[in-house]
């Protein structure tokens, strides 16, 4: 069912560790093309009707990936949509196999350098970064860079603008559709 979905018309997933900007760059590139964008985590927050570090605390961290899970394969099966998964989502197989069967899939990479400019920022929002040395981080940053190694296009984020990656996401989609579509 899900490889008869037109390319033109099948949602756009963003992988990526935390804070690298799957969900700014997202909800843009929905902008531009006309799209309902989804944050995976904010839907799995409305579920439970509290954050996520409060599900992880309370709740655990097998629920948050069940629910995740069920989540994502859902809203993967819908047409037209901009999804932004959580960091740690493509750990599940099943939530893997989904997104690159039913959509397009793009990894959004930065480099640790980069990245760790940004811990500040968000390491308070990041359950999985609790307790954590930078040491430990840096270990999880690369352990899950093997995870994200399956997509469908790598977009290298180092020193651009959110609206140069949202906009070259974009323009290679509109080729890609004009090509293979």
């Amino acid at each position: 069912m899900n490889q008869q979905i037109p390319l033109k018309e099948k949602s756009i997933v963003f992988i990526g560790f935390m804070g690298v900007g799957k969900t700014t760059i997202g909800k843009l590139v929905a902008k531009k093309l006309y799209r309902d964008f989804i944050d995976i985590d904010e839907e799995i927050e409305k579920e439970f009707q509290m954050p996520v570090s409060q599900i992880f605390n309370e709740i655990g961290e097998s629920a948050f990936r069940q629910k995740e899970k069920d989540i994502i394969i859902n809203m993967c099966r819908k047409r037209l949509q901009v999804i932004s998964v959580g960091g740690g989502a493509f750990l599940q197989e099943e939530v893997q196999k989904e997104c690159l069967s039913s959509c397009i899939v793009f990894f959004l990479d930065l480099s640790w350098e980069s990245w760790k400019e940004r811990i500040s920022m968000i390491i308070d929002s990041r359950p999985v970064l609790q307790g954590k040395t930078i040491e430990e981080i840096e270990e999880l940053f690369y352990k899950r860079q093997k995870i994200y190694s399956n997509h469908h296009s790598k977009v290298h984020t180092d020193h651009q603008e959110i609206e140069e990656i949202a906009d070259y996401i974009v323009e290679s989609l509109k080729l890609a559709w004009e090509l293979y579509g």
